[in-house]
């Protein structure tokens, strides 16, 4: 299996270090087990029109590493788009036949990808974390993030599957068919669940990860909460008026199939 793992960053220049020491060590022992079928793992950085040198820190750290196995490519938008976009550009330059998000911050464990792997089993099209599962666990995370997270997270379970406990959460793993045929429209910190719910919404099949969401170590959150509050509730709205009938614009969902 080709690993593809895409890493937006906007501002994320302190936690540069973080990634080097932390999270290329996991690599290293993906590749050199081989563990979960793991051949071979393509790193896309995406700089997000960060103003701290964020992408030149990267460059700096990464870009001329060479591993076996392990290849490294930054992408840069020239100004901040948001987390959404920056996910499209790293599906985009993401080649792996399972593509993993993570966030930059280490707030999921980077070491926690190998068992992450272990749940997208056959008939499983993506796995998501979820400390919102009776399993999770929440370690020290500022009180207004849960607010959006676990709010925002319980109406999706009762519009679209209650069985998934975690809506929010960017630490996940995607079969490749998914990213290439469920398109999203948010650039913002929608994205994510927007991608993941469309998907759900076509037939694809979730498994969920119980882990720990923990507090970042090192600078501030980006979320911008009001902004990103509206944005689900205008997609929840959508979903409520197509479940009743009453909009018949479509999801951006296409006519393929996932695992049924």
């Amino acid at each position: 299996m080709r690993l593809s793992i895409v890493v937006p960053c906007y501002n994320e220049v302190d936690n540069v270090g973080k990634l080097h020491d932390e999270f290329f060590p996991v690599l290293d022992e993906l590749v050199n087990a081989k563990a979960g079928g793991v051949d071979s793992i393509e790193v896309v950085f995406v700089d997000d029109g960060s103003s701290d040198g964020t992408y030149d820190a990267l460059v700096e750290s990464f870009a001329t590493t060479e591993r076996k196995a392990i290849r490294v490519c930054v992408e840069k938008h020239p100004a901040n788009r948001g987390l959404g976009a920056a996910l499209r550009t790293g599906f985009a330059a993401a080649t792996g036949d399972v593509v993993v998000t993570t966030d930059s911050d280490g707030t999921y464990r980077f070491e926690e990808i190998p068992v992450m792997l272990t749940y997208l089993t056959p008939g499983i099209d993506i796995v998501t974390a979820s400390p919102y599962h009776p399993d999770g666990a929440v370690d020290n995370v500022p009180g207004y993030r849960l607010v959006l997270s676990r709010g925002s997270s319980l109406l999706y379970r009762v519009l679209v599957d209650r069985r998934i406990h975690t809506y929010t959460a960017l630490f996940r793993a995607y079969r490749r068919e998914v990213i290439k045929n469920i398109p999203f429209e948010s650039d913002g910190f929608l994205g994510g669940t927007e991608l993941m719910v469309n998907a759900m919404l076509n037939g694809y099949k979730v498994a969920e990860y119980p882990t720990v969401l923990h507090s970042r170590v090192f600078g501030a959150s980006k979320a911008k909460i009001a902004r990103t509050i509206q944005a689900h509730l205008r997609y929840q709205s959508r979903i409520i008026l197509m479940r009743l009938g009453m909009d018949s614009t479509p999801l951006p969902v296409q006519p393929v199939g996932g695992s049924k």
